[in-house]
């Protein structure tokens, strides 16, 4: 049964996608605007235990909510299935990021920007894991039809940053 309002009754796929991006902020959802579509990507996890897991996975970004929102799904089959919804928040000038893997229970928020200095142009998110850890995850070498993703975590509270996973993706046809 889908939600109403008013007369009108609307059904999940009316409620969460969209074509566009909402009128009234239309210029900012460009950040992570540029990556709705699909997207496969060779990845490097370097797990705690010192190993290492490649693979291949996918990537599918939508609009959400009234094209106020993005939402998108990431898949690293034998490793993890998890969801990403990003909100842009005009009064912080900055993007929620909701990041959940119902698969293993884990659960990140953080605040995205546009970063445009030194080596990592491109997106930041900053946040920190469950446990209290910094995190910081990081768009780069973002093209219209590739860019590199990186999860990076700190043990010493941001002073320097250790790398967890590196994605390289490429747009699917």
């Amino acid at each position: 049964m889908g939600a109403s309002h008013g007369s009108i009754v609307f059904g999940f796929r009316e409620c969460a996608g969209v074509a566009r991006p909402g009128p009234d902020r239309a210029d900012k959802m460009a950040l992570y605007g540029q990556f709705i579509g699909d997207w496969a990507f060779d990845a490097l996890v370097l797990k705690d235990d010192g190993s290492e897991h490649r693979g291949r996975g996918g990537i599918h970004f939508a609009w959400a909510l009234d094209g106020r929102a993005i939402q998108d799904v990431w898949i690293l089959p034998g490793l993890f299935y998890g969801t990403t919804l990003r909100v842009y928040d005009p009064g912080l000038d900055a993007w929620h990021i909701l990041w959940s893997d119902p698969l293993k229970q884990l659960y990140t928020r953080q605040l995205g920007r546009a970063q445009s200095q030194g080596k990592d142009q491109g997106i930041v998110q900053i946040g920190t894991a469950e446990n209290g850890m910094p995190l910081r995850w990081t768009f780069s070498d973002i093209t219209p039809d590739s860019f590199r993703w990186r999860g990076e975590r700190s043990f010493d509270q941001g002073a320097t940053w250790n790398l967890q996973a590196d994605f390289r993706a490429r747009r699917s046809s």
